[in-house]
């Protein structure tokens, strides 16, 4: 009776692991290097981007196509990995990849390989390649394109993150941050009344059409770009009574968006407005310093912990900025608003 009772544990035993190796050697995975065993050995990335001020993932909302380049802990170029389609949008996605032992650098970029991406490698990786050579630039003729809509950038996201490999997969996350930003001015009439779009016109200078792969921006030798709008408008926002009139005038604002690369702090960037009808600059400000006054002392504290400025313009991608005119056009230059905030402007500040 020992015995038989012996001989069915043993058979339960032999059951368990021929399933479970089954399940093993079945699981399916990404190969690099054919002389492995399948999925014995290497890790599993999950890709997130929180790195926003709604401290919150949304990668699978906002990343529409995935680009990731390995490199061995010498920096040098073991292969590409690409996804695209609706894998990206799933929350749980995770990209495994079999890899010999030994510690991993990984260089991720959201935005790349999409149909309509407005970025792209200067070389493309390949045996021999280090890390320290990539770089990414931005399609200047994106940037100055005769239809508008065409100068709206496709969003770009970079991460990296440095991992060992281990058996069954070392998990790991790449945590990606967007290094694109659509910024919206708006004119209104200080007492009211219309405000014609197109009797102005909108840009941005800066040096920011050139990254490392680090993130950082290039600029030595690099001319400066200059941004224009991808979309203008007017919009009705009320009524008002102008003077003596009995009948309301409606408050019509004038409305330009303009999409940009990265806003770096170390970098000088100007938002120019013009008065077509002369010529005259009516607005010509640097740009990060009044983004930056809107960095709240609520996101310095914990939970948020925002350590400077850099990490806000990097947060954040969306601004609305408010200038108001008086009845001749020229720019009333005692305060703006910014994202809902008023700035008051000391005239010295200029």
């Amino acid at each position: 009776m020992q015995y038989k009772k012996r001989n069915i544990i043993s058979r339960l035993i032999g059951v368990v692991l021929s399933i479970a190796s089954i399940s093993i050697t079945s699981s399916s995975c990404e190969r690099i290097f054919e002389d492995l065993d399948p999925c014995a050995h290497g890790v599993s990335l999950r890709f997130i981007y929180d790195y926003n001020m709604e401290y919150a993932n949304s990668f699978p909302k906002k990343v529409d196509c995935l680009t990731l380049y390995i490199y061995d802990d010498k920096g040098n170029y073991i292969d590409t990995k690409t996804v695209t389609g609706t894998a990206l949008q799933d929350e749980d996605y995770r990209m495994t990849l079999d890899l010999e032992k030994g510690n991993y650098h990984f260089v991720a970029y959201g935005g790349l390989a999409c149909e309509k991406n407005t970025f792209s490698v200067v070389r493309k990786p390949e045996n021999g390649s280090k890390d320290t050579d990539l770089q990414v630039k931005m399609d200047l003729n994106r940037v100055t394109a005769s239809i508008p809509a065409d100068r709206r950038l496709h969003d770009l996201f970079w991460g990296e993150l440095t991992l060992s490999t281990a058996d069954l997969y070392q998990e790991g996350t790449v945590k990606m941050m967007k290094n694109t930003n659509n910024i919206r001015i708006v004119l209104q009439q200080e007492n009211g009344g219309k405000v014609d779009v197109d009797d102005f016109e909108f840009m941005i200078t800066d040096n920011n059409s050139l990254f490392d792969g680090r993130n950082d921006l290039i600029t030595e030798n690099i001319p400066p770009v200059t941004y224009t709008p991808w979309t203008t408008g007017q919009a009705q926002t009320g009524v008002s009574i102008v003077g003596n009139q009995v009948a309301p005038e409606a408050v019509v604002v004038a409305y330009a968006e303009l999409s940009t690369s990265r806003l770096m702090k170390k970098n000088s960037p100007k938002l120019i407005i013009r008065r077509k009808a002369d010529g005259a600059t009516i607005v010509d400000f640097p740009l990060i310093n009044y983004l930056t006054l809107l960095r709240s002392d609520y996101y310095t504290q914990p939970p948020y912990n925002m350590k400077d400025d850099q990490e806000y313009l990097d947060r954040e991608s969306d601004y609305v900025l408010f200038f108001f005119l008086r009845p001749d056009q020229s720019w009333l230059d005692t305060r703006i608003v910014v994202n809902d905030w008023v700035v008051r402007i000391n005239n010295a500040e200029l």
